[in-house]
């Protein structure tokens, strides 16, 4: 009988310490109960990692397929309650079968598709957010879990629309309206700029204690953008998306400052030490690069800045 040696258990030629080693890209199927309704069906990626200290040439892969098949085989046959549950309970696993390892990673990322309706003609349309969970446990007992959601928008540039504004007051002038009736028109009516597509996220910690609502960071997300974007709109919808959008011009600054006050207004139970993370992306329409702006702060922190005001 031939004895297959473990290459991963040698010593590696550089021997230092790994931070991530894993699997990324796994797709599985889950199952999120709802209240009275039937489940949700998730096509969820799954990315997996352990650290790897200097004394080993390599993770052993395999383990973290088997966690994720065994774990998702029990845990889903009947339909989870939670994702962050999920996703620690393969992080804890992962870490007790990878005994080498001081820490376990589990991201999970899917999409959600909603059903909603247009803003005029009240038509039924779908749109897709992505959900977000993630788990980090370390073998000293300190474990971090978040939640989060990712939609998509559309943003109206201010700064072009103030130059549109300055050039339409003066066409106005040369045409002999007078100031009064220029401020009036130009307050009357929205005035052109840029549009980008914006991406909005937000992710929060989650304690025993606390456990924010995906629906409700959604919910916080699209109402940081300019207008909410749809997949089918009448003209009469096209055009109260693109007047309300441009009667509310926002910075990817103003976006993510507006994250953060909704979450502090909706979240008041959150302890102080909970973190949160809000990101807006958006993809420019008249330059060639996009623009980002970030924030990451404990619920603490935020609510210390915002009572300044």
């Amino acid at each position: 009988m031939i004895v297959l040696p473990d290459v991963q258990f040698l010593k590696p030629e550089i021997p230092i310490k790994l931070n991530r080693v894993g699997a990324v890209g796994i797709k599985k199927l889950v199952k999120v109960e709802r209240k009275e309704k039937r489940p949700i069906i998730l096509i969820s990626n799954f990315d997996v990692f352990v650290d790897l200290p200097p004394s080993m040439k390599g993770a052993n892969l395999s383990r973290n397929f088997e966690v994720i098949d065994d774990i998702l085989e029990n845990l889903t046959a009947k339909p989870v309650r939670r994702l962050e549950d999920l996703c620690l309970k393969i992080a804890e696993i992962l870490l007790e079968r990878h005994e080498y390892a001081t820490k376990a990673e589990v991201k999970m990322e899917s999409e959600l598709i909603l059903k909603k309706r247009t803003p005029v003609t009240s038509q039924i349309t779908q749109e897709v957010v992505k959900i977000l969970s993630e788990a980090i446990v370390c073998r000293d007992g300190k474990k971090n879990v978040f939640v989060g959601a990712e939609v998509v928008g559309i943003t109206a540039c201010p700064c072009a629309q103030e130059l549109v504004k300055a050039k339409s007051a003066e066409k106005l002038r040369e045409l002999g309206f007078g100031e009064k009736e220029i401020e009036k028109i130009l307050n009357a009516i929205p005035l052109a700029t840029h549009n980008q597509r914006g991406k909005a996220l937000i992710k929060m910690q989650v304690s025993e204690s606390f456990s924010p609502s995906i629906d409700k960071l959604i919910e916080i997300a699209k109402r940081s953008m300019s207008y909410e974007v749809y997949e089918v709109l009448k003209r009469e919808d096209e055009l109260e998306v693109i007047w309300n959008a441009h009667r509310n011009p926002r910075f990817v600054e103003d976006c993510v400052r507006l994250m953060a006050r909704f979450v502090v207004e909706e979240f008041d139970d959150a302890p102080d030490e909970i973190l949160v993370f809000f990101r807006q992306e958006n993809e420019e329409s008249i330059h060639q690069h996009n623009v980002v702006a970030e924030r990451i702060a404990t619920m603490g922190e935020l609510r210390r800045e915002l009572s300044y005001q």
